[in-house]
């Protein structure tokens, strides 16, 4: 869509930005696959796919019975901030934090970032919620995770000795709170490539 109104339109690649999908629908209480986070992890690739473009993520801002969230307040300020930084050359922060690489450590998984500003932090409570691992089987168990460094995560759980994948807030309305310092929420991201819900559905 994004190319072919700019090709239609003969203006070049001017600035597109859009809101990622926010948490809807029902909170599950134990991690499984969902098309509403591969929705989200395919609007994330846009970014590096088309010049120019920018995702505000909103995964705190969603009603679980309702797609368009009422605070539409903090929607509009987290796109302005990219137009802001963007566009008209303010130095505010605008992007929000996003997955970088992972390494297994032991029964750890250390989960580097990019894009965190001043720093990693969490919000509401101060434990890191959101975060889960699997081993070769594939079956994911919510893990407890700890900020270890500005850009570095270390998650590990007692019931997954041996990790290969770790996920956050994969679901499709996550409970999660991770952020930069500045309060731009955490990018949903897996660490896996394994094929979900929708890898088929169009073939």
């Amino acid at each position: 869509m994004i190319q072919s109104w700019r090709d239609e339109w003969k203006q070049g690649d001017f600035p597109f930005y859009f809101v990622q999908l926010a948490d809807f629908r029902d909170e599950s209480a134990a991690p499984q696959e969902s098309g509403w986070a591969e929705l989200r992890e395919a609007q994330t690739m846009t970014l590096a796919k088309l010049p120019n473009t920018g995702q505000a993520v909103i995964t705190d801002l969603g009603e679980a019975h309702d797609i368009h969230p009422k605070d539409k307040q903090n929607v509009a300020k987290r796109l302005a901030r990219w137009a802001l930084a963007k566009d008209y050359g303010i130095g505010i922060p605008y992007r929000s934090p996003e997955f970088k690489s992972s390494e297994v450590n032991g029964n750890k998984i250390i989960v580097m970032m990019d894009h965190v500003g001043g720093g990693l932090d969490t919000f509401d409570v101060r434990k890191l919620v959101g975060l889960a691992i699997a081993g070769e089987d594939k079956v994911f168990k919510w893990a407890e995770a700890k900020i270890v460094g500005k850009d570095k995560i270390e998650v590990w759980s007692a019931d997954v000795a041996n990790p290969v994948a770790v996920r956050y807030a994969w679901a499709d309305n996550p409970v999660c709170n991770l952020q930069s310092r500045e309060g731009l929420p955490v990018t949903p991201f897996r660490s896996d490539d394994w094929p979900g819900l929708t890898a088929d559905v169009h073939k």
